[in-house]
């Protein structure tokens, strides 16, 4: 969300709340502005851990499912087309008197998103500002063939709109997974696990006694407690880079998500390692695959003694790490 762009519509643009009622953020990240808005009449719907804990800390009443009805609703507008057009049509059903405020830049879709609107129900106004759009309209419109669910792959796996590799297994999991010793034994974690194809292939390895998926998008994860139905397997919605197991592991695997929204930002991938030579116990081993423009080797090589490339093409790498010398806090 935009906080200039919404007070700028409130501002100059003709855009006007309702004086009373609950007004919604819809995928806000944590460190969004409330000039514009009374803090005590917010609720936000956020199902990213790290921006949902931020806005618990901020002291906003936070929630991970829709409830409403509401006065208003502010849809942040996330990459995922689908998953916009999914928030949007229930902002439009839980605010049957009330407005829905479509916020976004123009890399996340949002011209396309205004056209598509436009085509269907009356803008009530819009205003353009910091390379995107701020818009809105009367809420209890019907969008209901906006309202994408889960669905079911060929394979019989569950993913949602907005979830990591949502049309299948991620190739670089892929690599991953063919990658691992068929050795593998004890306590585990999958960092970033999405919905589960990663892990479940790990657990075809007998050796392992437990593993942990951590992963900070709460669809994905609910789609991986549906995936992934051997008992050893445990389900977290945590921030990877912050998770702290119940004891020391003897591995940890990952496919590190590298982007902050459009923008590549390898520091993610590289606080992933961090987090993992912390989990480890001493002779805890480390996989990752990554893009093969990443530059994760300094960060393995500031955090493990031994660090190797073990295959990987043209596209991705895997790498294996060992020993680390940053041990659980």
């Amino acid at each position: 969300m935009s906080a200039d762009r919404l007070s700028y519509a409130l501002a100059t643009g003709g855009l006007v709340l309702p004086d009373s009622g609950t007004i919604a953020l819809f995928g806000a990240p944590g460190d969004a502005l409330l000039d514009a808005l009374d803090p005590s009449r917010v609720e936000v719907i956020q199902g990213f851990f790290p921006d949902h804990a931020a806005w618990q800390r901020r002291g906003v009443t936070t929630r991970t499912d829709v409830v409403g009805p509401y006065a208003a609703v502010v849809v942040t507008l996330p990459r995922a087309r689908n998953l916009a057009e999914l928030r949007i049509a229930q902002a439009s059903a839980l605010t049957p008197d009330g407005l829905v405020i479509v916020d976004g830049a123009k890399t996340d879709g949002i011209e396309s998103i205004a056209k598509a609107l436009r085509a269907r129900l009356p803008l009530l106004g819009q205003v353009s500002k910091a390379h995107g759009k701020c818009l809105w309209f009367q809420g209890g419109v019907d969008l209901s063939d906006w309202h994408h669910a889960p669905a079911r792959l060929p394979s019989g796996d569950l993913t949602a709109p907005g979830v990591f590799s949502a049309d299948g297994p991620d190739p670089a999991s892929q690599a991953l997974a063919a990658a691992l010793p068929d050795t593998l034994k004890g306590r585990f974690a999958d960092l970033g696990a999405g919905w589960g194809w990663l892990s479940r292939a790990a657990l075809t390895r007998p050796g392992l006694t437990e593993l942990h998926l951590v992963e900070a998008d709460k669809t994905a994860l609910d789609c991986a407690r549906e995936n992934v139905t051997d008992p050893r397997a445990a389900f977290h919605w945590a921030d990877a880079t912050d998770w702290t197991p119940p004891a020391a592991l003897d591995g940890v695997i990952m496919n590190p998500p590298f982007h902050q929204g459009r923008k590549a930002d390898p520091q993610i991938g590289r606080a992933f390692v961090t987090a993992a030579a912390r989990m480890l116990a001493p002779h805890g081993r480390l996989w990752l695959v990554a893009n093969r423009h990443l530059p994760y080797e300094t960060a393995l090589g500031e955090t493990f003694r031994e660090t190797s490339e073990i295959g990987g093409d043209t596209r991705f790498k895997i790498l294996h790490a060992a020993k680390p010398t940053r041990q659980r806090r």
